[in-house]
């Protein structure tokens, strides 16, 4: 259960923002925004979530890899 708690979190933490200055970059605030957020945050998030629960470990092993001093 642990292992999907982080992915959650983050995708949602990530599509939420990210979709809502996209759309507020591309459309501006105004009539409709939330209704654009909406569509554009239900589409990535299940994408953000799949990303994130396959490449956290991976690009953590690897940023540590490429940090640590030898």
């Amino acid at each position: 259960m642990k292992k999907f708690v982080f992915p959650l979190f983050m995708s949602l933490y990530m599509s939420f923002l990210m979709t809502g200055l996209i759309t507020w970059v591309n459309t501006g605030i105004g009539a409709g925004f939330f209704g654009r957020w909406w569509v554009a945050f239900y589409i990535a998030w299940p994408i953000a979530f799949g990303l994130v629960f396959l490449g956290a470990q991976p690009i953590r092993k690897f940023a540590e890899k490429i940090t640590s001093t030898s």
